[in-house]
């Protein structure tokens, strides 16, 4: 019986194809960047994801998001340079062999550890306190997940591609570019690219991901775009209320502290400020 031939990874394809047409894909010119590390008996290091030569607009996202796309096991996001490291995803090394798998864990002990890494010691008193009021010291578990509002749940993709398109009009998002991930799901991006935006806080991006998978589920979050060490989120159903609110933002402040350390000052005032009713859930790591 003759073997079906091997199905190509589909970065190689784009490396041969740029515009993806023989993936059923339209491309704006683009090319892909591989991983880090020397070349091997004359070969190249294997790809690791295809990146849009300029920026895009808005629109582009969802003109993206297709099931051309999702069949060729791509994901599409938005990278996001800044001043002073232009181009990250080219400059910077992506280690994605040094990640775990996420299918390797489970969110509620990741987000108890972190939440153990941050919450005031009892030396701080009334104004450690303070920031993580009107929780304590102990872990307060995951925020419970109500029916949403309205006789309709909102599409998460439209949603996303909704957000995107507002951060590129609002300079949020000043010049993006288009990025195709090889992974299953967006919340699997960090750590299929080896992504390192969290390293000074977490290195293994698959404990990251494993939160995202989380709020995928609970919340209809969807992964936008990555900045050399931020990443935003669309959400389609976030919690209406300040009470649903408060224990989501408790997981926010596990995950990402200097949202709060640095922002919002408390997790009572981050919940009304960034998670009550709040469609864009942004965090970055110092």
């Amino acid at each position: 019986m003759v073997k079906p031939p091997k199905k190509r990874d589909p970065l190689s394809v784009l490396a041969d194809d740029p515009r993806g047409r023989s993936l059923g894909l339209d491309l704006p010119p683009g090319g892909v960047v591989r991983r880090s590390g020397r070349h091997r008996w004359g070969k190249d290091p294997e790809p690791l994801v295809w990146v849009s030569d300029g920026a895009v607009g808005v629109g582009a996202l969802a003109a993206h998001r297709s099931p051309q796309l999702a069949a060729a096991g791509l994901q599409a996001v938005l990278l996001q340079d800044r001043p002073g490291l232009e181009r990250w995803w080219q400059d910077r090394e992506f280690m994605p062999e040094r990640m775990s798998d996420p299918d390797d864990h489970h969110v509620e002990p990741v987000l108890r550890e972190f939440w153990s890494r941050v919450v005031p010691d009892p030396e701080e008193g009334a104004e450690g306190e303070e920031i993580v009021a009107p929780f304590g010291r102990d872990w307060p578990g995951l925020a419970v997940t109500g029916p949403p509002d309205g006789p309709d749940v909102p599409d998460p993709q439209a949603a996303a591609c909704e957000l995107a398109d507002e951060l590129i009009e609002h300079g949020h998002l000043p010049a993006p570019r288009l990025a195709l991930v090889p992974a299953g799901r967006g919340a699997d991006v960090p750590t299929a690219l080896g992504w390192g935006g969290p390293t000074n806080y977490e290195n293994d991006t698959a404990l990251i991901s494993v939160v995202l998978r989380s709020w995928e589920e609970r919340f209809g979050a969807r992964l936008v775009a990555l900045g050399f060490d931020e990443l935003h989120l669309s959400v389609a159903v976030p919690p209406p209320t300040t009470a649903r609110a408060l224990p989501v933002a408790a997981e926010h402040f596990a995950l990402s502290p200097d949202n709060i350390w640095q922002g919002s000052g408390s997790i009572r005032a981050y919940a009304d400020e960034a998670v009550t009713g709040c469609g864009h859930w942004a965090f970055w790591w110092d």
